[in-house]
């Protein structure tokens, strides 16, 4: 079956981001603008020069790769995903999509093709949310959907706002606004992201498109108390924060299963203070990920965890629920989900239409563009931990797919410049395009 990404080429660029961690040999941990995030822009810029793009970095840290089209007035094709990371996560969970915008690139030049459309790649800034909470922030403040005022109370868990992160980082957090696009100024949104799941390796598939993103909603919950000395202070005169705590997240997991429906609710971080052996804590802090197909199961979950909050604040406890990001279920574009799909089958891979139950940037930018996802198998469905791992002749595959879909988007459709560098009749990129395009 003829290919046209290089896996060896991804393998460098994937294996040559990862050496940006915070946590060599325990996975990788590279939070937004730290010096690990520096180092992988830094090392991004290099491949995305070496594949002919010019770069550029945003207000707020995004990178961009521009491959510049015939006719420069025409909105661009942007392509790309993040390169933030959770705390020792997987070297694939976003970077894979960034190097797929790349080696896109590097086919483009590698086989001469000027396409009419410019072609943005982009590496995004905290999808995650590992750093300052609530997650797809480049993604929200491109769009618009994100006040640049926040970004001077939006703190880190040492307090570090990320105003100050970004002014320690180089930028100015005074000129975040400028990072907004302007409405109409994109012409597509494409993204390549692992499964996360194990779906497609269990069914011997090869790519699945995404044709919408599940709701979620992030919350922040904390429980206040008094901290006291475990040796003098009677248990019925405890004002104990984490007892309060522990009383509410017992009840949180029973919400997601008695509502079904495919809802799901994790509590993945916590935080007890002061955190001494003897001390009664005064004040937990932890999250709640609520996810669910439906809008109105996710908001129901959000207002049944309030509720078992706030009954078990009593006692002389104190609670308190902020809502951190709240994203309804997205379709995202039913053209480009034929584009991607028909491409997918004229170069033989096996493909299957998917809902993705973990958010990405594309469900923000469905919003503002047409938008485009697509998944490659991820083995085990095992992410955000260090096991977590894609082939990559597998990427290489949903690469191609990219690559196809970029063509048609942005004009390449010169059929004897397509027929010279990729074969004659009945090559797969070929057929992945219909008479008129090509």
């Amino acid at each position: 079956m003829e290919r046209f990404a290089d896996p060896h080429r991804l393998e460098q660029m994937i294996e040559g981001l990862d050496r940006f961690t915070a946590t060599p040999g325990q996975g990788t941990t590279r939070l937004t603008w730290s010096p690990e995030f520096r180092g992988a822009s830094d090392f991004l810029r290099a491949q995305m020069e070496a594949a002919g793009l010019t770069v550029r970095e945003d207000a707020v840290g995004n990178l961009f790769g521009r491959l510049e089209g015939r006719d420069p007035t025409l909105a661009p094709v942007i392509v790309g995903s993040h390169f933030d990371s959770v705390p020792n996560g997987g070297r694939f969970d976003g970077p894979a999509g960034v190097v797929t915008g790349i080696e896109a690139a590097f086919l483009f030049r590698q086989h001469g093709l000027t396409p009419d459309r410019p072609i943005e790649v982009i590496a995004m800034i905290e999808e995650e949310g590992s750093r300052f909470g609530g997650g797809l922030l480049a993604s929200r403040i491109l769009t618009g959907q994100l006040d640049p005022a926040d970004l001077n109370t939006l703190a880190d868990d040492t307090g570090v706002t990320a105003a100050e992160a970004m002014t320690a980082y180089g930028l100015d957090p005074a000129r975040a606004g400028e990072a907004v696009l302007a409405p109409g100024s994109v012409h597509a949104f494409l993204e390549l992201h692992i499964e996360q799941g194990p779906v497609l390796e269990a069914q011997g598939e090869d790519v699945a498109i995404v044709d919408r993103v599940v709701g979620l909603s992030q919350l922040k919950v904390t429980f206040r108390g008094q901290a006291g000395h475990a040796g003098t202070t009677p248990m019925n005169a405890r004002r104990d924060a984490l007892v309060g705590a522990v009383t509410a997240l017992a009840q949180l997991p029973d919400l997601a299963r008695r509502i079904g429906r495919d809802s799901v609710l994790t509590v993945g971080k916590m935080e007890v203070s002061p955190g001494g052996a003897n001390v009664i804590p005064d004040l937990v802090v932890f999250t709640v990920d609520i996810r669910a197909p439906e809008e109105s199961v996710v908001r129901q979950l959000i207002a049944e965890t309030t509720a078992v909050i706030q009954a078990a604040g009593g006692n002389g406890l104190t609670t308190e629920v902020e809502e951190q990001l709240f994203v309804a279920p997205t379709p995202l574009s039913a053209a480009l989900h034929a584009s991607l799909s028909r491409h997918a089958g004229a170069l033989g891979l096996k493909h299957r239409t998917m809902v993705s139950g973990a958010g990405h940037d594309a469900m923000i930018m469905a919003g503002f563009a047409p938008t485009g996802l697509i998944f490659v198998p991820s083995r085990g469905g095992i992410s955000h931990a260090p096991e977590e791992w894609t082939d990559y002749a597998q990427l290489a595959r949903g690469v191609d797919v990219v690559f196809a879909t970029l063509c048609e988007l942005t004009g390449v459709k010169h059929r004897r410049n397509m027929r010279e560098h990729f074969g004659m009749h009945g090559s797969p990129i070929q057929k992945s395009f219909p008479d008129e395009i090509v």
